[in-house]
């Protein structure tokens, strides 16, 4: 049985025979599907970000007294300690000066600002730095509200910066480890790819994964999703990428024996 035939126009990451197209398509035409992908990506964490992040951190700021800074290493708190300031979905914030642990929140990420180190909290755990030397920041609400108030716009650029440029350098690299793996899947199902092509269908193998993930932030973002189902979808969309990987390969045509092909066209 001949495999299915491949459309030479590649469009769609969707479906392995989609993601096998990639393999005989341009280049150019790969990169301009990867970075709508990571357009999309960075749409979904902007999202999170302004609906899940921002509303926490500007509620906290304005629970902050009138003076207080970061100097010399050490946290110059005017106000009650412990004290929660914020929580939200997936943020929480607290001034806890000797880190007694009172303050337990649900949020997946809790950060506390101690005496003289800051500490993060997540489901695994949590990790500790020390304020740097030479540090002297407002830790004040009559400082910080306008500054944060400028600041948004600037970390919704620098974040759509940073996941896009962050996604297409990973594909890269990624396709170059994965397409070795590709190229022997054809090898043995005796699929008709060279290893460029087989480095365009790893690059285009791993974009379904992303766009489960993408949904998947996007939906937590409007709390259609909680954050342990957002854990499963990102295990998952690694698994999807392996699973599009040796799949798609199958969609491609079956190599032409020797003798018959001709030694003047171009692969």
């Amino acid at each position: 049985m001949s495999a299915p035939s491949v459309s030479a126009y590649a469009w769609e990451p969707l479906t392995p025979r989609g993601v096998a197209a990639f393999a005989r398509a341009r280049l150019s035409r790969l990169l301009l599907v990867q970075g709508i992908v990571a357009v999309l990506a960075a749409i979904a964490v902007d999202c999170f970000l302004y609906l899940d992040c921002f509303p926490t951190i500007s509620i906290a700021i304005k629970q902050m007294p009138d003076q207080g800074e970061i100097r010399s290493r050490q946290l110059n708190w005017h106000g009650d300690s412990p004290r929660l300031l914020a929580e939200g979905g997936f943020l929480a914030f607290d001034v806890d000066l000797k880190h007694a642990g009172q303050i337990h929140s649900s949020a997946p990420v809790q950060v506390e600002f101690g005496r003289e180190t800051i500490r993060i909290f997540s489901l695994l755990g949590y990790c500790e730095w020390n304020y740097p030397p030479g540090w002297i920041v407002a830790f004040n609400r009559i400082d910080l509200e306008p500054l944060w108030r400028a600041w948004q716009p600037d970390v919704l650029a620098i974040a759509t910066g940073a996941v896009i440029g962050g996604l297409m350098l990973s594909w890269a690299l990624l396709a170059t480890l994965y397409f070795l793996p590709a190229w022997l899947v054809c090898f043995l199902a005796n699929r008709d790819l060279n290893f460029r092509q087989s480095w365009r269908l790893a690059g285009a193998a791993l974009m379904p994964g992303a766009l489960l993930l993408t949904a998947a932030i996007a939906l937590y973002a409007v709390g259609a999703l909680d954050w342990i189902q957002v854990s499963f979808a990102f295990g998952a969309h690694l698994v999807l990428g392996w699973i599009y990987l040796f799949l798609s390969p199958l969609f491609l045509p079956r190599r032409t024996p020797a003798e018959t092909r001709n030694p003047f066209i171009a692969k």
